[in-house]
């Protein structure tokens, strides 16, 4: 079970599982378009999970999950090692 980190947004999950599921490069645009969120709100949230390391961006632009967000996603990480500046 995945346990829920206090500054986490709800698209949080749904962002890191669509890198789950589709193991590609993405962008923010793309991956708004396949979570119907809005883009700009999308990419703030990608800098922010690439922050915390649960994200990286491996191109200008295109982001992938890491293994620590994979871990994250297992529930096999101490959620408090992921900090970021708000």
């Amino acid at each position: 079970m995945v346990e829920r980190v206090p500054w986490m947004a709800p698209v949080d999950y749904e962002i890191m599982l669509f890198f789950d599921d589709h193991p590609i490069l993405v962008s923010p645009r793309v991956l708004a378009a396949n979570i119907e969120y809005d883009r700009q709100y999308v990419s703030k949230r990608c800098r922010t999970l690439s922050e915390a390391g649960l994200l990286v961006a491996v191109d200008t632009g295109l982001y992938e999950l890491t293994e620590t967000g994979r871990e994250y996603l297992e529930g096999e990480l101490d959620v408090s090692e992921l900090e970021v500046d708000e």
